[in-house]
């Protein structure tokens, strides 16, 4: 069953909508939600995408992430996406709103918000989207990054400055 996305203009409005294969084919314009998830540690969550993905397969992440379904908003697919890949449950209001990227090549096209969000509920992995997952430590992530650029996704390259800067 193929999932269905919204197209939208430049300005992010909805102008159609159309399988997630052929908004990605074409390079249409759609829509991402990015949540970066923190326990009371001070910790991050970062999940290495699994091998069976068509993007980014083996590579480490966002917490977690997903596109917007036809007709959803970027609060309720984080929410969604939440529960999907990891198992965890919480209120919308409960999510703070940390920035936005524009869509370009390098992020498939996508507006993307970004979330945070801060749980202490057990992890429970989805294995067809994630083969792994870690907490760490802001500090350490940065050290390994710096380290292993590559072994992250292009986009959490891009993300993770501007969720750090939200916790500091």
């Amino acid at each position: 069953m193929s999932e269905w996305l919204d197209i939208v203009d430049t300005n992010d409005a909805v102008i159609g909508r159309a399988p997630r294969e052929v908004v990605h084919s074409e390079n249409h314009l759609h829509r991402s939600s990015h949540i970066a998830v923190f326990n009371t540690r001070g910790q991050v969550f970062v999940q290495l995408r699994s091998r069976l993905k068509d993007s980014n397969p083996r590579l480490w992440d966002t917490s977690a992430a997903g596109h917007v379904d036809s007709g959803e908003n970027y609060l309720d697919c984080a929410v969604r996406e939440l529960v999907e890949e990891l198992g965890i449950i919480v209120p919308p209001e409960s999510l703070n709103r940390v920035g936005k990227l524009l869509p370009e090549q390098r992020n498939g096209f996508e507006f993307t918000e970004l979330f945070t969000v801060c749980s202490n509920q057990q992890v429970v992995l989805q294995e067809e989207e994630i083969e792994d997952g870690i907490w760490v430590q802001p500090e350490e992530l940065d050290r390994w990054i710096a380290r292993e650029a590559d072994a992250f996704t292009d986009i959490f390259r891009t993300i993770w400055p501007m969720v750090k800067q939200t916790i500091q």
